[in-house]
Parts: structure tokens; C-alpha cells; sequence
């Protein structure tokens, strides 16, 4: 299979559409030319002849004829036509008619399927004429491009005599070598210009075929020549991919040679690396497509010469950085990251790898290099210094091939060396560290002042991501593996968690990639207690996470660590993945490391984020694996005092329910039987139920049962929650819980005391705990006595301190005595 065939039969309109940045509107809205239009335009020239005249009538003739150019036909009788106003001696042209009748010359070559010899000759002729007298003197930017254009042409044309071929093919290259500067005056003059090169390397005559390739080559690195752009190096390659299919179709093998010996075996000094590289790549792309085994050794000649310019652009960038790197050597970088991406499959190369881990991090997605100059400017300039570059690398080619580059560079690191490999890995993980530190400090001087840039950096950021998340699946796939040493195992999958933790405020979609890679590194940290223990210390310290340095420029701004979005989506992401490993985690290094952290966000009034903490506190309280399992569990009881205070403060409000609940829940379970730390649990909670309930207007006639939804919900979920805990609390326990829950119902309105009361009873009914369920019984059957002797709040607040002081032993008469007996 050989390059896609253009959609135009002309060859520069295809390489327009292939340069990445040139529209051609005319192909998308072709110009509308009736066919009368045309008709009276031809009738119009030969008048023009006849009469030996030419006005301003035939001048739009020949506009509409040329405007008509993608549904027009010109057979040989119009082109003799054309041929013969040309070269009359009697009819004196304009200078803006020249490019006209060349356009419409090569719209006949181009689409005339067959061509007399004799016209041939005659085009030719015409054009010796026209370049070598005071037409061509004038210097016209479009006649020299039309001229090009239409030489290369006729130089394409199999019934054109080698004779006339070689006339052409020579008149070309001294157009090239001559006027070469007009090509600066326009780039929308450079397809024109390659399409002629294109047609005349792929002629049949190979006496010019070198010659016409250096004009290719050295254009580009003239100071006085076009200029080299990634659109112009896409056209180069593209050109070449044309041109390389007709050698292979036309069997062409001496050129093939010629192409070879010339280009990828011993470049000259003159030829612009940027383009030997775009030409190199066109010709990958046709052999990697061919099936043809010949093609192999050059196959090999081309992915070397990409490599030896690799070698020489690494030597001289050296260890420059993002904010040093020379603007050649950073275009240079981009070409060869374009290039592969479009070539195909590729051998590894070491430099070209290196080349593509440089061109990645500061070409692709240079974040660095762009905070550099937010920082550096002053805020009123940002947005005329940095939003327009920003804006035009979103709309550029380099970054829309991001996606193809990175698989280029995935590819490469399957093949890679260790040393390489390794190199390349600690280059990835810097990286996503120092985007997580910048974006944080460029967030925040950005956040309500310039939304606008704000948002276009991060669309760089969310596709520099996706990069990782790819890369990081690669490192998987080809390094965890049984095989590899597990101290290697350990240490990568340590990395990539980090890495992606400084990333995830990035992750906008759900990618099967990301939740791929963390199942794979998981299943190394969670078992090993060293990879648990790095993990959790790269989390950032508590000063870390509430002091943020403000940039000078900022000073006034008050940082607020709960509104830094950037850090809470790191530390998210840590809370999310931390109980999968805490029971490999030192109860020392949870106290040092993890507990601050963990406190501190349960007060974020993000509920997903204070939910993470609560389960976070969760799993270490069902964690029962330590060295030391004494300290695990002094650690244990003494989390609950300020867990208790930290959620309660908090709720309603910032505390997610749900989560404080797991947590209680947890606690009562896993804490010995007996201990202080449920006591004070439970007392906290009645404490904070009654402060609820008191909080609210009720009164023995408040009927709560309209109002558990709305301003009593948080006092009924707290009510739940001690409900549920009648079940779980140990035996030691259970009494003090339900003295102080009688106390708590005894002095609800008789509304809420039957909803309650109704609710222990199911609860008791459906229990299977034959332990309890007897005290359960008898202290439900005293709580409803006291319930239906109270019918006001007065007696209410005595039987509540009746049965309080019958729990408590006190034998005031018989009656309490057995109630007593019971609760």
C-alpha cells in the first residue's frame, strides 16, 4: 500500500491540506461558475486574439476560468489557445495576466489525459520565452511560483519527449537557485514551489533529479529563503511520501538510489537538517507501508540518518533546560517529534528516545517554561505576554499530534536499555512533582483574575495527564513483572503513585489506563511494608499543606488551604488509596505522617474529600497487623478523643455523616472491650443529640414526625447512629449506652418517643443476639413505661431524672427498684 492518493489532482492543493495549518476554502466552497460563465470567458480570449487586443474584459475572463479551476477541463484546442495569445507579438498583456494564463496552462497538464507532443513543445517554449525576457524580470512572486509549479508539471507528463523534459527540469533549478528569495515574500506561494519539486523529482529524467533535491534541502537554512515552520516541514514530508510512492510504482530503482546516497548516507553541509528529517520521514512513511522486503536496508539507512541528527542535536542541547534551550535546537526537537509520529513503526534509537523525552516535556507540553514567564511577568502583562503563545500552542500541529508522539515515545521505551529506561522514568516523575508545584502557585495567582489563561494551561496539563497515565501503563506492563527484582518493583510502583497523585487534579475522564496502573502498582505497595511506608511519607507535611509561598507580586492574598483545589485533588487521591496499605503502615508513621493530615481534612467542606479522611481513620482502626501491636493499639484509643471532638465540631455542616458514622462504627468494633475511648464516644454523641434537639422549638405537642426531614434530620441520623450501636457495643458498655439513651428519648415530645420506641421494637424484635436481646427487652419495657407516664414537659424532665437516678442505684420505691433492676 503506497501514499494515500490526493484528493485533488493538484498536487499543492494536497499538500496545503496536509500542512496542518493552510485551509483551502476554495476546495471546501468551490467557486460557483456557471457553465454560460465559462463558455463567454473562452469565446472572450479568442476575440482577444482575433482582434489582437487585449482589455480589461479578458483580463476577467481569465479570473474566471481560473476561479473555475477545480470543476474546469481544458483540453489541447484551449491550451493552443492560450499558447497563442501568449506568445503573439501584436497583443500586449498586463503583468497580473502572466500567472493567469500559467495557472490555466497547468490546470490542462494536470487534467488532460492526453497531450500532444507538439503542444508540449510549444508550452515549453513559451515559457523559455516569457522567463528569459522583461516579464520574468520584474521579479512577480506569483508568475516565479506559477512558472515553478508548471514546469514541474510538464516535466511529470509520460508523452512529454525526454528532450522537453530535461528543458524544463533545467530551466527549474535555475529558477530555484536564482530567485529563491521571492519564495520569503509570501508562504502561500511554498506548496505551489514544493509541488513543482515534487513533479520534477518524480519525472522519468534523472539528469536534474540531485540538482532539484538540494534546491529541496538547502531552501530552508538561508537567511534570505523561506523560512522552516512545522507546516512547511509537514508539506516536505508529505512531498516526499508522493514522491517515493511513483518511484516505487513507476520502478524508479535509480532514483531510489539516488535518493539514498544523496539524503540518507551522506548529507551535505548545505542541507537544512530540519528538512532532511521531514524528507526522511515521508520516505518511512511509504516504506512502512510497503510490503516490499528490498525496501528493508533502506528502511534502516533512513531511521539511522534520523538518529545521527538526534546524536547531534542531544550533544548540543546538553543539559539545557526548558528556559535555555536555543529556539533551533527547540524546533529541530519538534520536527523530529512530528516526523516519527508520522512515519510509522520505528526502530529504537537511543538518541531519537532521548530526543523524544526532551521534545515531550518542553516542546509537547511546556508547562514549565510557561510558569516560568507567568511568575517572572508582572500581573497587569499577563494576559498580552502569555495568553496569545498559550493559545496558539493549543491550536498548533505539535500539540494535536501529542496523542501520536506519546505512542512513539512508549514504543521506543519498550525497546529501550535499562539505563535509558531508568533515565527516562526519573525524568517523567520530576516532572509531574514540578507541575504540581507550579500549577499550585500559578492558580493561585491566576484563580478570578485571568480564567481565561487559567483554563488554556490547563488543557496542556489535562493532555500532559493523559501522557503519563500512558506512559506509567507502559512501565507496568514491561517492568512489573515477576522477573524483575522486587526491590525495582517496589521503587516503581512508589514512583508512579506519587506521579500520579501530583497529576490528578488533571483527571477530568474516567480511563480505564489510570485504574489499570494503580491495580497493578497497588498490589506492590500494599504488601510490602518498606513501599507502604515511602508512599505515605511522600505525602506533603501538615506545614506543607496549610502554608503556601504567595509570590511577591501576591503578597496581600490570604492563603486559605481548603480553597487550594490543585492540593486537595493530591491529598485526595493519597486518602483514596492509603487504607488499601495502612495495615502495612507502622502505627509510629501513621501518628507522624498520616493522622495530622487525616484531622485536617476532615474539616474541608468538600464532603468526598472529608469522607476519604473518615475512611482513612476507618481502616487504621480495623487495621490489626504491626510490629508492635501494644502501640497500634494505644495509638487506636488515643485518635478516638480527638476524632470524637473533630467530627462533632464540625456537624451539621462540614462532617459528612456517613463518614463519622464508619468511623464510630469502627471504633466500637475494634477497640478492646471496655475501653475509656467508647465511653467517651457515646457520651460525646448523646451530648451532641441532646444539644440538637435542644436547639429546635419542640414541645410535647411538636409533632416530629413532619419534622425528621427537615431542621431535626441531623438529631434523627445521630439518633440512628446510637440506636445501631446498641448492637455493637460490647456487653461492658451496653448498660452506660442505653441509661443515657433513655435519658435522651425520656425528654422528647410523646410524638418522638412513639416513633423511637416503635423503632426498638423492631430493632429488638429482629435482633438474633441472644446475649442482649433479654437486657434489651426489659429496658425497652421500663423506657416505655416512663414514656406513657409523661404528658408534659415537666413530668417528662422528672421521669428522665427518675430513671436517671434509678440507674445510677438510687431507691426511692419498689416500682423504681425494678425498673432499676432491669435498665
Amino acid at each position: 500500500m503506497m501514499a494515500k492518493k490526493p484528493e485533488s489532482v493538484f498536487l499543492e492543493e494536497w499538500l496545503r491540506s496536509r500542512s496542518g495549518t493552510y485551509e483551502n476554502p476554495t476546495l471546501r466552497h468551490p467557486s460557483l461558475v456557471s457553465a454560460q460563465a465559462i463558455i463567454r470567458a473562452w469565446a472572450d480570449l479568442r476575440d482577444s486574439l482575433q482582434n489582437q487586443s487585449f482589455n480589461s474584459n479578458h483580463l476577467e475572463s481569465l479570473k474566471t476560468l481560473v476561479n473555475a479551476q477545480f470543476s474546469l477541463y481544458i483540453a489541447d484546442p484551449q491550451a493552443k489557445l492560450l499558447l497563442s495569445i501568449l506568445s503573439s507579438q501584436k497583443v500586449s498583456l498586463p503583468q497580473e495576466s502572466y500567472p493567469l494564463f500559467v495557472r490555466l496552462l497547468y490546470i490542462w497538464v494536470r487534467k488532460s489525459s492526453r497531450h500532444s507532443p507538439g503542444v508540449i513543445d510549444s508550452a515549453i517554449e513559451v515559457l523559455l520565452h516569457l522567463f528569459s525576457g522583461h516579464i520574468h524580470s520584474n521579479k512577480s512572486l506569483s508568475f516565479f511560483s506559477e512558472g515553478v509549479l508548471l514546469l514541474g508539471a510538464l516535466s511529470f507528463v509520460p508523452s512529454a519527449s525526454e528532450k522537453s523534459k530535461t528543458v524544463c527540469l533545467k530551466l527549474l533549478c535555475q529558477l530555484l537557485e536564482e530567485d529563491y528569495r521571492l519564495i520569503r515574500l509570501s508562504e502561500r506561494t511554498i506548496p505551489n514551489v514544493l509541488a513543482g519539486i515534487g513533479y520534477a523529482l518524480s519525472s522519468s529524467v534523472n539528469v536534474y533529479f540531485v540538482r532539484v533535491l538540494s534546491c529541496l534541502m538547502e531552501l530552508w537554512d538561508k537567511s534570505d529563503g523561506p523560512s522552516a515552520s512545522v507546516s512547511n516541514g509537514l508539506m516536505i514530508l508529505h512531498l516526499m511520501e508522493w514522491s517515493f510512492s511513483n518511484f516505487i510504482n513507476s520502478y524508479f530503482a535509480d532514483k531510489i538510489d539516488l535518493f539514498s546516497r544523496e539524503l540518507l548516507k551522506n548529507t551535505r553541509p548545505t542541507f537544512s537538517l530540519y528538512a532532511v528529517v521531514m524528507a526522511t520521514a515521508g520516505v518511512l512513511r511509504v516504506i512502512n507501508r510497503s510490503e516490499q522486503k528490498a525496501l528493508i536496508e533502506l528502511k534502516t539507512s533512513a531511521e539511522e540518518r534520523i538518529e545521527i541528527i538526534s546524536c547531534c542535536l542531544v550533544s548540543s542541547a546538553g543539559d539545557a533546560d526548558y528556559a535555555t534551550m536555543e529556539p533551533k535546537n527547540s524546533f529541530l526537537l519538534q520536527c523530529i517529534s512530528l516526523a516519527l509520529s508520522k512515519s510509522g513503526p520505528f526502530s529504537y534509537q537511543p538518541h531519537v528516545f532521548l530526543c523524544l523525552t526532551k521534545a515531550l516535556f518542553t516542546e509537547i507540553f511546556p508547562l514549565p517554561r510557561i510558569y516560568v514567564k507567568i511568575q517572572e511577568s508582572p500581573s497587569g502583562n499577563l494576559v498580552g505576554l502569555v495568553l496569545n503563545e498559550v493559545q496558539q500552542h493549543l491550536d498548533s500541529v505539535i500539540f494535536k499530534e501529542a496523542g501520536a508522539i506519546t505512542g512513539v515515545f512508549c514504543n521506543q521505551y519498550v525497546l529501550a536499555d535499562e539505563e535509558n529506561r531508568s533515565a527516562v522514568e526519573d525524568i517523567i516523575w520530576n516532572y509531574c512533582r514540578d507541575i504540581y508545584m507550579w500549577h499550585r502557585k500559578v492558580a493561585l495567582m491566576l484563580r478570578g483574575r485571568e480564567e481565561a489563561l487559567l483554563g488554556n494551561l490547563e488543557k496542556i496539563a489535562d493532555s500532559a495527564f493523559l501522557m503519563v497515565v500512558v506512559f506509567a501503563l507502559a512501565v507496568t506492563k514491561h517492568k512489573l513483572v515477576l522477573s524483575a527484582p522486587q526491590e525495582i518493583q517496589i521503587r516503581l510502583s512508589v514512583s508512579i503513585l506519587v506521579a500520579f497523585s501530583c497529576m490528578e487534579y488533571f483527571r477530568r475522564m474516567h480511563l480505564p489506563e489510570y485504574m489499570d496502573t494503580i491495580r497493578a502498582v497497588l498490589t506492590r505497595v500494599q504488601e510490602n511494608e518498606n513501599a507502604s511506608v515511602s508512599f505515605v511519607e511522600s505525602i506533603p507535611s501538615y506545614d506543607d499543606l496549610t502554608n503556601q509561598a504567595v509570590p511577591s507580586s501576591f503578597q496581600k492574598m490570604e492563603y486559605l488551604w481548603a480553597t487550594d483545589e490543585v492540593q486537595t485533588a493530591r491529598i485526595l487521591f493519597y486518602l483514596r488509596v492509603i487504607p488499601t496499605c495502612v495495615d502495612c503502615t507502622p502505627a509510629s508513621v501513621f501518628r507522624k505522617v498520616l493522622a495530622p493530615t487525616m484531622f485536617l481534612y476532615m474539616g474541608h467542606p468538600t464532603g468526598k474529600v472529608a469522607k476519604a479522611s473518615h475512611s482513612v481513620f476507618v481502616a487504621f482502626m480495623s487495621s490489626e497487623k504491626d510490629a508492635d501491636p501494644d502501640e497500634r493499639v494505644t495509638l487506636k484509643e488515643q485518635l478516638v478523643f480527638y476524632y470524637v471532638k473533630r467530627s462533632l465540631e464540625g456537624y451539621p455542616g462540614i462532617t459528612p455523616f456517613e463518614g463519622m458514622a464508619s468511623g464510630v462504627v469502627a471504633l466500637v468494633r475494634h477497640l478492646p472491650a471496655g475501653s475509656p475511648s467508647i465511653f467517651y464516644c457515646i457520651h460525646c454523641f448523646i451530648e451532641k443529640a441532646d444539644s440538637l434537639c435542644s436547639s429546635v422549638n419542640t414541645t410535647p405537642e411538636t409533632d416530629l414526625g413532619k419534622s425528621w426531614d427537615g431542621e431535626l434530620e441531623p438529631f434523627k441520623k445521630m439518633l440512628d447512629l446510637l440506636l445501631r450501636l446498641l448492637s455493637l457495643v460490647d456487653i461492658q458498655v451496653l448498660p452506660s449506652l442505653m441509661k443515657s439513651l433513655a435519658q435522651l428519648v425520656i425528654k422528647l415530645p410523646s410524638s418522638g418517643q412513639d416513633m423511637i420506641l416503635n423503632e426498638l421494637y423492631q430493632h429488638v424484635a429482629e435482633s438474633d443476639d441472644v446475649t442482649r436481646k433479654l437486657t434489651l427487652v426489659s429496658w425497652l419495657q421500663s423506657l416505655s413505661y416512663f414514656s406513657y407516664q409523661n404528658t408534659s414537659k415537666k413530668a417528662a424532665i422528672g421521669a428522665a431524672k427518675e430513671i436517671h437516678d434509678s440507674m445510677l442505684g438510687t431507691e426511692d420505691s419498689l416500682s423504681m427498684n425494678k425498673i432499676s433492676a432491669r435498665l
